[in-house]
C-alpha cells in the first residue's frame, strides 16, 4: 500500500531561499523528506532561458521522469509524512503536477535574489567577471526571473514575502501546513 505523504512544493526564482527554507522545515517536521530540483540533470533541460521565454516558456520541455520516480519511491516509504520539493515550477509541469498537494512561492525581490546569487556563486569572481554576469543578467536572464513572477507566482497556492527573516518564513509555512494538514502534522511535528 502506498503512503499518501503530503507533497509540498516550494518555488521561487534562483536564490530566493528555497533550499535554505526546506532544510529548516526538515528540522521542524519529523519524518519529512526532501527532493531538490537542482540535484538532477534532466533531459530537455533549457540552456538558453531568454530563447525559452521568447518561444512561449513551455515548462514541459524538461523531462522530469527522474524526479517523478523519486517522488514515487518516497511515497512508498511509510515513514515519510511529508515530501518537501525544492522545485521551481509549481503546477506548470504536467508530469509532476498530479503529485503536488500544495505549492508555496517565495516572493523574493529580484535585487535580494541577485545579491544572494552573487554572494553564493561568485565569491571568488573578479570584478570583471561579476560585471559581465550582471550585464548578461540584464540583457538575457532577467526575462526568466520575470517569467517566474508572471507565471509561477500566480500558479501557486500561497505566496510568502521572501524578504522576511528565515524564521518568519518558516513559521508562516508551518502555519500553512498545520492549518491544512493538521491530522498528519500532529504525528509529524517533533
Amino acid at each position: 500500500m502506498i503512503n499518501k505523504a503530503i507533497i509540498i512544493a516550494v518555488s521561487g526564482v534562483t536564490a530566493s531561499g528555497k533550499t535554505t527554507i526546506i532544510n529548516e522545515l526538515k528540522k521542524k517536521i519529523k519524518d519529512a523528506k526532501s527532493l531538490h530540483f537542482d540535484d538532477y540533470d534532466f533531459e530537455g533541460e533549457v540552456e538558453d532561458f531568454y530563447q525559452w521565454v521568447m518561444n512561449g516558456a513551455d515548462y514541459n520541455v524538461w523531462n522530469l521522469e527522474p524526479l517523478k520516480e523519486d517522488i514515487l519511491k518516497f511515497r512508498e516509504d511509510n515513514n515519510a509524512q511529508y515530501i518537501l520539493l525544492d522545485y521551481p515550477f509549481a503546477y506548470k509541469n504536467e508530469l509532476i503536477k498530479p503529485f503536488i498537494d500544495c505549492t508555496i512561492f517565495i516572493d523574493t525581490p529580484l535585487d535580494i535574489a541577485m545579491s544572494r546569487r552573487v554572494l553564493r556563486d561568485m565569491h571568488n569572481a573578479t570584478g570583471d567577471e561579476i560585471r559581465e554576469d550582471m550585464s548578461f543578467y540584464l540583457r538575457y536572464a532577467r526575462i526568466a526571473y520575470e517569467e517566474m513572477l508572471n507565471t509561477i507566482l500566480p500558479n501557486s497556492d500561497y505566496v510568502i514575502d521572501g524578504s522576511m527573516q528565515l524564521d518568519e518564513i518558516v513559521s508562516q509555512i508551518m502555519n500553512i501546513i498545520k492549518t491544512n494538514y493538521e491530522c498528519k502534522m500532529k504525528k509529524a511535528v517533533l
